[in-house]
């Protein structure tokens, strides 16, 4: 992709508050490119105006609001003219064994997880459709790969993103628009801080599983071995390819949780392959 100012790539980014969002759009508006920059709460996000000038737009975005969803898009298109990279990244943790889960907090989390998501891409795909290009990053984690006590819903989210992604993969890729999925590890944001919600039912059967987990979840905050900057320009890299990868871990911890669920699984799946083909209907 071209930097040239009348030519650079636009981004629409979502969740830029803090984290992730934020390296990544300082990432892109320091090298050139054009970025509305969104949030819950715009005034978290104006600095970057005021810094970058008008190649950085300031929107407020609750993607769990579908018209306000559609007012970003349509005032990124306004200003830039299109939205060349989508990157779905608003989203929080929850804490719960899942029979501590409240009702609510559990579908107040799929809604911005997963639904925000699928009404964000809605609404930049005619766009990107009419053009025959563009790239739609979507945030999932290390987390939407293999799941562990305490945050099970966190991953239910995280797995349904994986595999919507993977089928929005097989439907635009004909058109011309790339699809990938970032799975980071442990990158020092807030996402186990103070973006952390979980539940305030803890019961003493479940204290040595999601509640040892739990507490050592919240505890890891701020001592994350991987760097939010770093992972911005993994991306930035990754959206510049011709080609890019349907997945991108992000972190030597993703990397080698990755291979160790890839390898448990392979084991699990040959040590049960007489019983498996067992269940084909048997020819006459």
């Amino acid at each position: 992709m071209s930097n040239e100012t009348h030519e650079s790539p636009v981004w629409l980014i979502t969740g830029c508050s803090s984290g992730l969002g934020r390296a990544l759009a300082e990432h892109a508006l320091n090298r050139g490119d054009r970025v509305a920059v969104t949030a819950r709460d715009r005034d978290r996000v104006t600095d970057l105006a005021e810094r970058h000038g008008d190649r950085a737009l300031p929107l407020e975005l609750d993607v769990t609001d579908p018209a306000a969803v559609t007012a970003a898009v349509q005032a990124c298109e306004d200003a830039f003219g299109r939205v060349d990279v989508l990157v779905n990244n608003a989203g929080y943790g929850y804490l719960a064994a899942m029979e501590e889960g409240e009702d609510a907090a559990v579908r107040a989390l799929f809604e911005t997880n997963v639904h925000g998501v699928v009404t964000v891409i809605k609404a930049v795909l005619p766009g990107m459709r009419s053009r025959r290009s563009g790239r739609i990053v979507n945030v999932s984690s290390f987390g939407g790969l293999a799941a562990f006590a305490a945050t099970g819903y966190y991953h239910a989210t995280k797995f349904a993103l994986e595999g919507l992604s993977e089928s929005l993969h097989a439907e635009l890729a004909p058109l011309g628009i790339a699809v990938t999925i970032v799975e980071p590890g442990g990158l020092r944001t807030e996402w186990a801080g103070a973006s952390m919600r979980q539940s305030p039912t803890r019961l003493d059967d479940y204290e040595q599983t999601a509640g040892k987990r739990r507490d050592a979840t919240l505890a890891v905050s701020g001592r994350q071995p991987g760097d939010p900057a770093r992972a911005a320009a993994a991306i930035a890299a990754i959206v510049d390819r011709e080609a890019p990868p349907l997945r991108l871990l992000l972190g030597s911890d993703a990397l080698t949780g990755a291979r160790t669920r890839l390898d448990r699984m392979r084991g699990e799946i040959d040590a049960n392959e007489a019983l498996t083909r067992s269940a084909d209907l048997v020819q006459a």
